[in-house]
């Protein structure tokens, strides 16, 4: 029992880790825009920080030549995430359906995926890292649910299967 008590007391004493808290004076010049027409698709976004210091990605998503969806990726230096169990999500998006993405190793090719729904007002979206499940354009692989010790690539992705405009704001990501 000691033991336990022991473990519940580490495991609630390790703080919040900051992924990225957007501001007013952030630096997004790391953030980069990918879209279907890397396979010929048409759809089209944007990221930017608005006057509030909300990070705001928002474009519109065609079906022509193929095309579905828009995403935008952060990677940042290896962040060790051995010792945490989610990812919080502190958003604000247009009641449609989006994806979370992690990569341990941004030369991967496949990503880990927690879709999430938005309400079209502020929330706070808790994602478990050991629920995230690989897949690769689109389809789940036959693989283990995300477990490693690090991750350098986050990502939002939009890809409904459906023409649409979309804007999701970001305030913070981050680690817990």
């Amino acid at each position: 029992m000691k033991h336990l008590i022991c473990m519940i007391l580490l495991f609630s004493s390790i703080s919040p880790k900051v992924i990225f808290d957007f501001n007013k004076n952030s630096d997004i010049n790391d953030w980069t825009i990918v879209d279907d027409i890397v396979m010929g698709g048409e759809s089209s976004s944007t990221f930017k920080l608005n006057s509030d210091g909300f990070g705001v990605f928002e474009g519109s998503i065609s079906l022509d030549n193929n095309g579905g969806f828009s995403s935008v990726r952060y990677r940042f230096p290896k962040t060790k995430v051995k010792d945490y169990t989610r990812i919080i999500l502190k958003i604000k998006a247009d009641g449609k359906n989006y994806q979370f993405r992690i990569k341990s190793n941004s030369g991967d090719y496949y990503s880990y995926i927690a879709p999430f729904s938005t309400s079209g007002d502020w929330q706070e979206i808790e994602i478990p890292l050991k629920g995230m499940y690989p897949s690769f354009r689109g389809r789940k692989l036959d693989q283990a649910n995300f477990a490693k010790d690090y991750i350098e690539e986050i990502a939002f992705l939009i890809g409904n299967k459906k023409r649409e405009n979309f804007k999701l704001m970001i305030d913070k990501i981050e680690l817990k």
